[in-house]
């Protein structure tokens, strides 16, 4: 790891929030699986996800990725085609300049909040506030309160990551900066959580612990109702649909979290391996201090491992920096997405109940309660609410990983380019000695 100042990434603006209605606004009917034979999940989700191509809004990483202007390197020539173009914007969030509070019971770190926004749910244009984490996470369990058939961006998480001793390092503060800009543009660019007057709140009060002292807890009537939910009712089965979803969502999980533990090894060995290097190159210099010929030949060859270590420190902080934390935040999805598929079997099994109970009064024609009714309003809801998200899911995190892989494979052209150049450049001294005897 490099000691000085942590190199900022490139960052986005938040982007247009699309112009998209209720889903339960159209047609609430679904299609129905025919057959016995239960398809597999990666049948389902690739049915769900894979037939269109998703436009949709991400506040992940640029498009754009640097890349050397080298015959090696394609990169500079691919294009992704989940761009947003022309969209119109109206809000604005972004996290920077942190500061660090040293207080007599405790320290902490808080991030500036800038806001710009024309929406009429703002009084002003602009807005720059001070938030610390656990601001952030009072604003997430607002949002799980109120938007429960909602997916929830995640946290970066609270405790230091592991492999960082010091969370008031540099490096580390400017880890969870990013993490937490990305958590809000996020938020902005989902077009029911970006209204919640939560958030508002969050990017606007001057005294937030004030509002939080109210207990203001203004839950929908669906949040109510799911808050109130117990685990009285048992669900007989998901539906085929939302069975599939679960399934993927583990075996997704799975395969990140093993990729996250081995490429955590990998930095670990890049860094003992560079430790090495730094003790290797210098040997040579101080060798050829004792030699006439040989001198120059084994100078090239110090500065040819010196010039192969500051390459591979350039590819280990990049691993470090925006690789791992994209792994992490999609492990911490996929958890989220879990909670909101658990709320949304609650609400199911409450209607089946419900229903049941209606079916067993010894009447002709029994009449359905208006809470039955209200129950199975609340399922539809969440179905709509939770595909809408899922497949917004989908396509940020296509986006992101594209980005991700690509911008991976280009630092790794770039890092063996780098190692090639040194070390042919000591090829021409061997030669001039070998032609002049």
């Amino acid at each position: 790891m490099s000691g000085g100042p942590p190199k900022g990434l490139p960052s986005t603006g938040p982007h247009s929030l699309l112009d998209m209605p209720h889903p339960l606004a159209g047609s609430s009917s679904e299609e129905a699986v025919g057959g016995d034979s239960t398809p597999s999940p990666d049948l389902l989700m690739a049915r769900s996800f894979g037939d269109k191509d998703l436009i949709l809004p991400n506040g992940g990483t640029p498009a754009g990725t640097s890349s050397p202007a080298s015959s090696s390197s394609l990169l500079n020539r691919l294009q992704l085609d989940d761009d947003i173009d022309g969209e119109t914007r109206d809000l604005f969030v972004t996290v920077d300049d942190p500061k660090k509070h040293v207080c007599t019971m405790e320290t902490y770190i808080t991030y500036r909040i800038t806001t710009k926004s024309t929406r009429v749910e703002f009084d002003l244009p602009e807005y720059s506030v001070r938030r610390r984490y656990q601001d952030f996470d009072w604003l997430r369990n607002k949002l799980e309160e109120s938007q429960p058939t909602h997916l929830i961006p995640p946290l970066p998480e609270k405790f230091v990551v592991k492999g960082v001793v010091d969370r008031f390092s540099e490096e580390f503060v400017e880890t969870r900066r990013k993490a937490l800009d990305k958590f809000l543009k996020r938020i902005t660019d989902h077009p029911v959580l970006s209204f919640n007057e939560h958030f508002n709140v969050f990017l606007t009060a001057k005294d937030l612990n004030a509002y939080k002292k109210q207990g203001m807890a203004l839950l929908t009537r669906v949040g109510e109702s799911v808050k109130h939910v117990t685990g009285g009712y048992k669900l007989r089965s998901r539906p085929l649909e939302f069975a599939a979803i679960g399934d993927y969502l583990d075996t997704f999980a799975l395969k990140l979290g093993t990729i996250d533990r081995i490429a955590q090894r990998i930095i670990k060995e890049e860094i003992e391996y560079l430790v090495e290097l730094r003790e290797y190159g210098p040997v040579y210099s101080t060798w050829s201090a004792l030699e006439g010929e040989l001198a120059e030949p084994l100078e090239g060859v110090s500065a040819c491992i010196g010039n192969c270590s500051t390459a591979l420190e350039e590819l280990t902080d990049d691993m470090t920096e925006d690789f791992l934390p994209v792994l992490r935040e999609y492990i911490l999805y996929s958890d989220s997405m879990k909670s909101v598929l658990k709320k949304r079997d609650q609400v199911q099994a409450e209607y089946e109940a419900k229903l049941e109970a209606v079916a067993l009064r010894k009447e002709d024609r029994p009449k359905v309660p208006a809470d039955v009714e209200r129950c199975q309003d609340r399922m539809e809801c969440f179905n709509a609410d939770l595909k809408a998200d899922l497949e917004r899911w989908q396509g940020n995190k296509r986006q992101d990983f594209r980005q991700l892989l690509m911008g991976m494979a280009d630092k790794n052209i770039q890092y063996y380019e780098k190692c090639l150049m040194a070390w042919e450049s000591i090829i021409p001294l061997l030669q001039e000695k070998q032609e002049a005897k």
